[in-house]
C-alpha cells in the first residue's frame, strides 16, 4: 500500500515498531538496540525504504531480519523496502547500552567500546556475565555464530559466550 504523508504512522511508532524486531541471534534485543538499524525515508512513490547493516556481510540471518521487518511494519499499515548497506560498515560501538545489559542477563558478555581501535578488544580482560570477575580465560576464539567466542570463568566455573567486537 502507498501511503500519502498525511496518512504515514509518525517517525516514532515506525521507530517503536522496528525496536519490537529481534535480533535473531540475541533474541533479546532488538534490531534498533544492535545499531543494525541505519535509518529510513519515504521514497517518491509513497513506500518506506528501511536502511540495514548487518554485523556481518555474510550474516544468515539477514533474509530473516529482512522478513520480519517487513512483517512488523505492515501490522502499522507500511509497506516497506529493507536495503541492506554495508556502509558505513556495522562495528560494535553501536550496540545500546540498554542491548549490553541485557546480553549479560542472558550470560552473554557484551564486546567492550573500542572507538575504532579495535586491538583493544583483544587484550581488554573479559568480564564473566554471570559473577563479573575478571578471571576468565578464551576457550576459542569460535563460538555457535561468526560473531561469538567461547570463554570460561574460573571463579564461578561457568562457560559463557562473549560477543566479538567488530
Amino acid at each position: 500500500m502507498v501511503m500519502s504523508a498525511t496518512s504515514r504512522p509518525s517517525d516514532q511508532a515506525i521507530w517503536a515498531a522496528l525496536d519490537d524486531v529481534k535480533d535473531p541471534e540475541v533474541p533479546v534485543v532488538s534490531v534498533v538496540e544492535m545499531g543494525i538499524i541505519q535509518g529510513f525515508e519515504w521514497n517518491e512513490a509513497g513506500r518506506l525504504v528501511v536502511r540495514m547493516t548487518p554485523t556481518f556481510t555474510g550474516c544468515p540471518a539477514i533474509e530473516m531480519m529482512r522478513q520480519a521487518i517487513r512483517e512488523r511494519l505492515a501490522m502499522l499499515g507500511v509497506e516497506a523496502t529493507v536495503e541492506v548497506v554495508l556502509d558505513p560498515p556495522w562495528t560494535s560501538d553501536r550496540i545500546a547500552d540498554s542491548a549490553r545489559e541485557k546480553m549479560k542477563q542472558i550470560g552473554l558478555a557484551p564486546p567492550a567500546r573500542h572507538g575504532g581501535m579495535i586491538e583493544l578488544d583483544l587484550i581488554q580482560v573479559v568480564r564473566c556475565p554471570y559473577c563479573n570477575s575478571d578471571d576468565t580465560t578464551l576457550e576459542n576464539p569460535f563460538g555457535p555464530t561468526l560473531c561469538r567466542a567461547m570463554y570460561y570463568c574460573n571463579a564461578c566455573q561457568q562457560p559463557f559466550e562473549k560477543f566479538k567486537a567488530l
